[in-house]
C-alpha cells in the first residue's frame, strides 16, 4: 500500500512571553531612568538592551511520527491542547515545524476553522474557482463539479454573494462541499463541522466515508469518539504533544475511553482548561460520602467534580457530564442547565446525582467538560473519561463477570425502574 503521509520526528516549539512585574514608577523614576538609559548608551553604543520579559519554551509537538496509507480515514483524538490542531496546521503546510520531517504525496484539501482558505470580499462561486485553482484543477473540472458542490452546500440563494456576509453555518457547509467535491488526494478536517446542524454534520459524514471508499485519504479531528469509531479506519491518540497510542480506530478509542482508574482522580498537574476554567478533581460517592469505584445497581451515586472558574468574564458557564459505554458510545449526557450562569473566579464543587435503579450493569466512562454559548461556543474544557464506574447487579454472580460486559438479559446503556400498572381484564 502506497503511504501518503510520512511524518518523522515532528516537533514545534513556540516561545511564550511573560512581562516582569514592576513596581509602580513614579515621573521622577521615569526621567532618572530615561537619563541613565542615555547615559550607558553613549558608553556602551553596541550593547543590547535587556528584554523586560522572560520567556518560555512549550513544545505543541515533540518527536511524533506515524505513517498514513493511501484510503486510510484516520482520527486524531486527545485532550484539549495535546497537539491535534497544531499537527494539522503543519500536515496543511500553514505553520512551519520546528524540527523533523513531513512528506506528503498528492493534492491536500484542508478545513480546519470557519473561512480557510476563502477570500471574504469574493463570493460563493468565485470562491469555488479560486479553490480548484488552488487545487491545480482547471476551469473546465471545477465547472463539471459545481451544480453538485452548490446543491451539498444548500447555499444556491447566495452562491453570488461576497461570502464576508455568510453565516457561520454557511460558511463551513461551503468550505466542506469544496473540499469534498474537487476530488483532492487528501481531506485534512479538524473540529469546525462542529459549526454545523446534526442533520449537515450526517450528510459530510457519509461524504467522507464515500471519499474513503474511492481510495482518498482522510485526516479527521473530533471530540465525537462515537464519530471517530464509525467514520474511522485508524486513529492516533496524542498527549501533551507527542503520540501515545496508534492503530485500529476501535482499539484506540477503547484505550482513551478508560481514562484513569480510581474513585478520586486529581487533575490539577495535568492543567486541563483554557484561560476562563480548568478541571480540579473528580470523584464517585456513595449514600454514605466514601469514594468508591463500583456500587450495586440499586444503589444510588454521586458524581462530585471540583473545577476553578481563573477569571471574570460575561460568558456564562454550563457544566456537563457524560456517561459513555466501551468504545466511546454514548449511554447520555447530563447537562446543568439550571446552573448555567456567570461565576466569579474562584474554586467551585459541582454534584451530579445520579438515582438507584438507573444504571445497567456495565462499566461507565464518566467525561466531564465546561462549556459556554454566548456569543459564540467554547469548549473551555474536556476530559473524556475523567474516571470509570462499575454498576453491579447483586443477583448475579460477580466473580463470572466480565468488566465492561453485561452477564445477563438486559441489555442498553440504562435499566431504569419504572412504575408499572396492571389490571385485570374481563
Amino acid at each position: 500500500m502506497l503511504s501518503v503521509i510520512t511524518v518523522e520526528s515532528l516537533s514545534k516549539k513556540y516561545i511564550i512571553g511573560r512581562p516582569k512585574q514592576e513596581r509602580y514608577a513614579t515621573f521622577r523614576d521615569a526621567l532618572t531612568n530615561g537619563a541613565k538609559r542615555f547615559t550607558h548608551k553613549l558608553r556602551h553604543p553596541f550593547s543590547i538592551p535587556e528584554n523586560n520579559s522572560s520567556r518560555e519554551e512549550f513544545w505543541a509537538l515533540k518527536e511524533v511520527s506515524f505513517d498514513i496509507q493511501q484510503g486510510d480515514r484516520v482520527g486524531i483524538i486527545g485532550r484539549n491542547g495535546a497537539g491535534k490542531s497544531t499537527l494539522l496546521k503543519i500536515l496543511s503546510r500553514i505553520t512551519e515545524p520546528t524540527s523533523g520531517k513531513v512528506s506528503i504525496r498528492g493534492r491536500v484539501a484542508s478545513l480546519l476553522e470557519v473561512g480557510t482558505g476563502f477570500h471574504p470580499e469574493l463570493t460563493g462561486r468565485e470562491n469555488i474557482y479560486l479553490n480548484g485553482a488552488i487545487l491545480g484543477m482547471s476551469k473546465t473540472e471545477v465547472k463539471k463539479r459545481f451544480d453538485e458542490i452548490v446543491a451539498f452546500a444548500e447555499v444556491e440563494r447566495f452562491i453570488d454573494t461576497p461570502v464576508k456576509r455568510y453565516s457561520s453555518g454557511m460558511y463551513v457547509r461551503l468550505a466542506f462541499a469544496v473540499a469534498a467535491h474537487l476530488e483532492p488526494d487528501i481531506m485534512i478536517i479538524d473540529e469546525v463541522l462542529a459549526v454545523g446542524d446534526a442533520q449537515f454534520q450526517k450528510k459530510c459524514l457519509g461524504k467522507m466515508e464515500e471519499v474513503g471508499t474511492e481510495g482518498r485519504t482522510v485526516l479527521f479531528v473530533s471530540h465525537s469518539l462515537p464519530m471517530v469509531s464509525s467514520l474511522c479506519t485508524k486513529a492516533i491518540l496524542l498527549d501533551a504533544g507527542q503520540v501515545v497510542k496508534a492503530g485500529a480506530a476501535s482499539d484506540i478509542v477503547s484505550f482513551y475511553t478508560k481514562g484513569d482508574s480510581g474513585p478520586e482522580v486529581d487533575f490539577q498537574s495535568k492543567k486541563i482548561g483554557d484561560e476562563y476554567a480548568r478541571l480540579l478533581s473528580v470523584a464517585i460517592l456513595d449514600s454514605s460520602n466514601a469514594a468508591v469505584t463500583h456500587v450495586s445497581i440499586n444503589q444510588a451515586v454521586r458524581i462530585a467534580v471540583a473545577f476553578e472558574v481563573l477569571k471574570d468574564t460575561t460568558r456564562e458557564l454550563l457544566p456537563r457530564l457524560d456517561f459513555m459505554m466501551d468504545g466511546g458510545h454514548y449511554a447520555f449526557v447530563s447537562f446543568a442547565a439550571a446552573k448555567m450562569q456567570r461565576y466569579k473566579p474562584g474554586k467551585y464543587r459541582a454534584v451530579c446525582h445520579v438515582p438507584a435503579n438507573f444504571l445497567n450493569q456495565i462499566t461507565y466512562f464518566i467525561g466531564f467538560g465546561i462549556v459556554s454559548y454566548k456569543p459564540t461556543r467554547i469548549l473551555h474544557f474536556y476530559e473524556h473519561s475523567a474516571c470509570s464506574l462499575d454498576v453491579i447487579d447483586p443477583l448475579i454472580d460477580v466473580p463470572t463477570r466480565v468488566k465492561g460486559m453485561p452477564m445477563n438479559d438486559f441489555p442498553g446503556a440504562v435499566r431504569p425502574v419504572l412504575d408499572w400498572e396492571f389490571e385485570e381484564l374481563d
